[in-house]
């Protein structure tokens, strides 16, 4: 899979643009503020239809305009054309021509991997981005899961608005904790059902990143233990008082242990940046292993957030993401790629919204 053609229209600093991109290794070169990391997001927002930035789409319009288009061709087994536009009164999206009305009939159409600054939440950040992280890389493997997840957050949604009133409608109350606790069985299973796989897969690419020494282990850690109904009906009078539900899926977490201890509050910058590195590569090879082709992985910047042995490790993982007809797009300030990869590089020049070879 690879994006063959990328267009862009008032999206970012971007006025116009029509780029053609073949397979293999990407680099996009351009001092800060030019458009490096704006191209990649525009290809993340063709995959999930969302920015990794986590902005919502309006900060995506060229300024003084009303809207912005993005558009793409991939090739893969065969060729798809999208097309998205957004502005406040329109929203568009349409594959080969067809309007898409469920998102489970599109995604999965481009698949992409970012690495960029922002991954570090994943790391020392609150459990709601590594549970994301857990729940996004199952919508992309599994076409059920996203449905799923949905309708558990309907039912959370709506039975924490009853907890809010009084008096509680018991009855309504009591349907909507079946419902949750059907749907959140299914989650749990579904993510523990993941994490045999990609568990070591991460515990895997840290060790081929990190020095020798740094011993990381990777843990799914749901906040039900034995019995989802059981445990809600203890915590009846909890739940009343506070109006919201206090246990489920929704509270769980991924627990990241360095040298047996907390890598969010003891590991450093280097060593977090690391760890967020490994978790996407794993991201990567799960998906390559499910879909028999890697995703399209673009990386930010992050070379110069590494020493220099962690990049050389790094380096050449992305070579491999490159065989088979992969694709990778990479940003960079300055000229620090690896010399093996030297005459394999698509070099690109990003100026004030433009790109050229």
């Amino acid at each position: 899979m690879h994006l063959g053609h990328l267009r862009l229209r008032d999206f970012r600093n971007f006025r116009r643009l029509d780029a053609d991109f073949g397979p293999g290794f990407h680099v996009l070169l351009g001092r800060n503020a030019q458009g490096k990391t704006n191209l990649l997001e525009a290809v993340h927002l063709l995959a999930t239809l969302r920015s990794f930035r986590g902005v919502g789409s309006a900060a995506m319009v060229r300024h003084g305009q009303p809207g912005w288009f993005v558009g793409g061709r991939v090739v893969a087994t065969a060729s798809h054309a999208i097309k998205l536009y957004w502005s406040k009164n329109e929203r568009r999206l349409t594959l080969d021509d067809q309007p898409i009305r469920k998102l489970t009939d599109y995604l999965g159409t481009l698949r992409t991997v970012a690495f960029c600054t922002e991954d570090l939440q994943l790391i020392k950040g609150a459990g709601r981005g590594r549970r994301r992280f857990l729940d996004f890389l199952l919508t992309q493997t599994l076409p059920t899961y996203l449905p799923l997840l949905q309708n558990y957050t309907r039912a959370v949604r709506s039975r924490n608005a009853l907890l809010k009133k009084r008096p509680i409608d018991e009855a309504t109350l009591e349907s909507f904790t079946h419902e949750m606790v059907k749907l959140g069985n299914e989650i749990m299973t579904r993510r523990r059902t993941l994490l045999p796989e990609l568990g070591p897969r991460i515990t895997a690419a840290h060790a081929r990143i990190a020095p020798d020494g740094e011993e990381l282990s990777v843990e799914y850690q749901p906040r039900v233990k034995e019995d989802f109904a059981a445990e809600l009906h203890r915590m009846r009078d909890r739940e009343r008082a506070l109006g919201s539900t206090l246990l489920g899926p929704h509270r769980d977490e991924l627990s990241l242990q360095l040298n047996h201890k907390p890598a969010a509050d003891f590991a450093s910058e280097g060593q977090k940046r690391t760890l967020a590195i490994s978790l996407k590569l794993a991201q990567a090879e799960h998906l390559a292993a499910t879909h028999g082709a890697p995703p399209i992985l673009l990386i930010d910047d992050v070379m110069g957030e590494l020493d220099a042995p962690r990049r050389q490790a790094f380096l050449p993982l992305l070579n491999q993401c490159t065989q088979g007809r992969g694709q990778v797009f990479m940003t960079c300030t300055e000229q620090n790629w690896p010399e093996e990869l030297g005459e394999e590089l698509q070099k690109w020049e990003v100026t004030d919204g433009e790109l050229k070879r």
